[in-house]
């Protein structure tokens, strides 16, 4: 495979692989694109909004490059919503009161982004860059618990482990495929009603289409990989099932592997000592480029570039620069004062945002370890807590720090109205359903509703069909000589790596764009 062949084959620019490190600076006069972002002589300037990981990363790789970046950030640390909560950690909801954790020294849980998977490359990419060491995230654990709360049936307020459920429905299913070779024998197993709620089932566990036709899924993976802008991935097609069962993949030796047994599950991965780590790592290589405690007011274009004013020790500050990088949350945007497009503003006003909560409870002992052997992994429930995440780290240790409750949605804007204490008193009362060691175990607690934390005001950005088509191609594009990066702006909403990827696109585009002004 030639370079070239390599450039084309992975979508790389020029710009992306010097900041990379895989391509030494070719002399300005090859390209007729200056590889430092020189004008005149001097560094091009670029103010970044946001010291999340977007903010950082555009900083970083733009700095590799030569331009003079600056980023404001209104907090008083960076990450955004990469956040580790620890003792110590202090946060004030919009319309709460201030709280504190009091966690012990080593016990966290991770706020924000919690996990990396095996397959975001980006992000672990970053994370051998910076020197991050990670460990293993277990996501999936057939020994969790499910519980279903008042439901119909003689199964409903009984917990049970996953590995039961999965392994009875998939036993059962296979039973009914195998009877419905033979019709009169299906046709005395189940009512009407039955098969209405038996077909649901198929089709969301196997992912059937309205046809109840297998055409695929994102379970397997893409052709190419969902990325920033108009990047939605292409799904990698499926086998047949002939093909499949002339193959001799139909062996145990084969399909009695992965997720689909007790032993193993997939693998994701978590930095060691919390999430925050990669943040801290970008931040030391910015050193003296971040201004913390900066809250944007005003985001002005110029007839050279653009102006911000932001608050800085109690007063209006500006600041100018030749271009911007936005990667404010969209429900942040949108209150600052600004010169943006028409369309850039209905866009920041109509993409909704994830409402989503979660809670860090802390216990004298590691009871779901010693009690019911649970190491990491998700325990699921139909009540208001929704999920119960174990950690994967400190696995043995004397005291630990589970999530309480991880929910979304209508729940999670329920519980995030509900005060501090009965945050804390509803996640005791429904956990004490699955884990009845909860009240003679429990400590304290930190509560965090993402929708009502400042800067943040939501999860993720929440797309269908509709709003993607209508609002999202006006964020892929400068304003003006603003650019805008952030997982809004990617097919990877919710994950580290839309940031990232979103920040490599930014790079690519302002850096081209500084290439065609030179051409002139």
């Amino acid at each position: 495979m030639t370079r070239r062949n390599f450039i084309e084959s992975t979508g790389a620019s020029y710009a992306t692989l010097l900041a990379w490190g895989l391509l030494k600076p070719a002399p300005a006069e090859a390209f007729d694109l200056p590889a430092n972002g020189l004008k005149e002589g001097k560094a091009r300037k670029v103010v970044i909004l946001g010291a999340g990981l977007a903010g950082m990363a555009t900083a970083y790789e733009l700095g590799k490059l030569g331009y003079d970046c600056t980023i404001l950030e209104a907090r008083s640390r960076s990450g955004g919503r990469v956040w580790t909560v620890r003792g110590g950690t202090k946060e004030t909801e919009i319309g709460g009161t201030e709280q504190t954790c009091t966690f012990i020294d080593g016990q966290y849980f991770n706020g924000g982004a919690a996990r990396i998977p095996h397959n975001h490359h980006l992000t672990l990419h970053y994370c051998r860059e910076l020197g991050v060491p990670l460990q293993i995230f277990n996501g999936s654990n057939e020994s969790a618990w499910l519980y279903n709360d008042g439901g119909p049936g003689s199964l409903a307020n009984k917990r049970m482990r996953i590995r039961e459920y999965h392994s009875d429905m998939r036993g059962y299913t296979s039973e009914l495929l195998a009877k419905a070779l033979d019709q009169a024998s299906l046709d005395q197993q189940l009512t009407k009603e039955d098969v209405e709620k038996l077909v649901d089932f198929l089709k969301n566990e196997g992912d059937l289409n309205t046809g109840k036709l297998y055409k695929g899924t994102n379970r397997r993976g893409y052709k190419t990989m969902p990325g920033a802008g108009a990047v939605p991935g292409d799904l990698v097609d499926p086998y047949g099932l002939t093909e499949y069962l002339r193959s001799g993949y139909m062996q145990p030796v084969f399909y009695n592997n992965g997720d689909y047994t007790f032993e193993q599950h997939s693998t994701l991965l978590q930095p060691v000592g919390g999430m925050d780590a990669i943040p801290k790592a970008l931040e030391k290589k910015l050193v003296g480029k971040i201004q913390f405690n900066a809250p944007v007011k005003e985001l002005r274009k110029t007839e050279n570039g653009v102006r911000v004013v932001y608050q800085k020790d109690g007063k209006p500050t500006e600041i100018t620069a030749e271009f911007c990088v936005c990667t404010l949350p969209l429900p942040v945007l949108k209150k600052i004062e600004s010169d943006l497009s028409p369309m850039v503003k209905r866009s920041a006003d109509f993409i909704p945002y994830m409402k989503t909560g979660k809670i860090g409870l802390q216990f004298k002992r590691r009871f779901w370890e010693e009690d019911d052997a649970i190491y990491g992994g998700i325990s699921r429930t139909n009540m208001d807590i929704n999920q119960i995440w174990y950690p994967s780290f400190d696995l043995m240790g004397k005291k630990g720090v589970l999530i309480g409750y991880y929910n979304f949605y209508s729940r999670a804007e329920a519980v995030g109205e509900l005060s501090l204490p009965a945050r804390e008193k509803m996640a005791l009362e429904q956990g004490y359903k699955i884990h009845p060691q909860y009240p003679q175990e429990f400590e304290n607690s930190f509560s965090l509703a993402w929708q009502k934390i400042p800067y943040s005001e939501g999860g993720w950005a929440v797309y269908d069909d509709a709003i993607r088509r209508k609002f999202y191609p006006a964020l892929l594009e400068p304003d003006g000589n603003i650019y805008f990066a952030g997982e809004h702006t990617t097919y990877l909403t919710a994950w580290m790596a839309g940031a990232f990827t979103s920040a490599r696109r930014v790079v690519d585009s302002l850096h081209a764009r500084v290439g065609e002004y030179t051409k002139k």
